[in-house]
């Protein structure tokens, strides 16, 4: 293999366009290349070709993570998820993620607030956000803390929530006897991440009329 191309990346001043037997290899930070003793229209060394491709593979799952965050935001577990199912390399993978982390473009616990913040005013509870989290690859600890201090710190109101979802969920199961439609009350909001003595109480309430 001949180094056949090696000039600066015009969209990225500090890269360097790597040209290999003629075709285009990848674009790869300059620092990353300086140690690496390229000449021009020399074969390149085993070692040093191995050293390229692992660089190119993380600049190629960066990349792909950075459009991913661009998107919309991810926990970590998640994103790594995806990135192996692209076919990244795992080692590629978990170096991009510690650049997205060391920037502030990964970060877990923000993720679980905002998400808790966003989800917690269409009517799902504590509980069902914790699991979403999680399932996510949050770690629990984690999912529990944000939710809570998320919710708390925008003053979210659980019952008034709570009451909104009972009201309008009572009203299309108001041909069914009250025991049943009860029941159904109660299993709806555990799927929506509700429970306790209040909801039961305000299911009584409201579902029995």
């Amino acid at each position: 293999m001949i180094l056949t191309g090696l000039a600066p990346d015009p969209r990225r001043p500090d890269y360097r366009l790597v040209e290999v037997d003629r075709g285009r290899f990848a674009s790869l930070p300059a620092a990353d290349l300086a140690g690496l003793d390229l000449v021009l229209g020399a074969e390149i060394a085993p070692l040093v070709f191995e050293r390229l491709q692992e660089l190119a593979d993380l600049e190629a799952a960066h990349r792909a993570a950075v459009r991913a965050v661009a998107r919309r935001a991810h926990a970590r577990f998640d994103l790594r998820r995806r990135l192996l199912q692209k076919q990244h390399p795992p080692a590629a993978v978990d170096a991009a993620l510690a650049r997205l982390s060391d920037v502030g473009l990964l970060d877990d616990v923000r993720f679980a607030k905002d998400y808790a913040l966003a989800k917690a005013p269409r009517g799902r509870g504590p509980s069902r956000l914790v699991r979403d989290l999680q399932a996510q690859g949050v770690d629990r600890r984690i999912a529990e803390d944000a939710v809570r201090s998320s919710l708390a710190a925008e003053g979210v109101d659980l019952t008034h929530t709570v009451r909104t979802l009972v009201e309008k969920r009572a009203r299309s199961l108001a041909g069914l006897p009250a025991p049943v439609r009860k029941r159904r009350l109660v299993a709806f909001l555990a799927r929506r991440g509700f429970g306790g003595a209040e909801v039961r109480e305000l299911v009584e309430q409201l579902g029995g009329r």
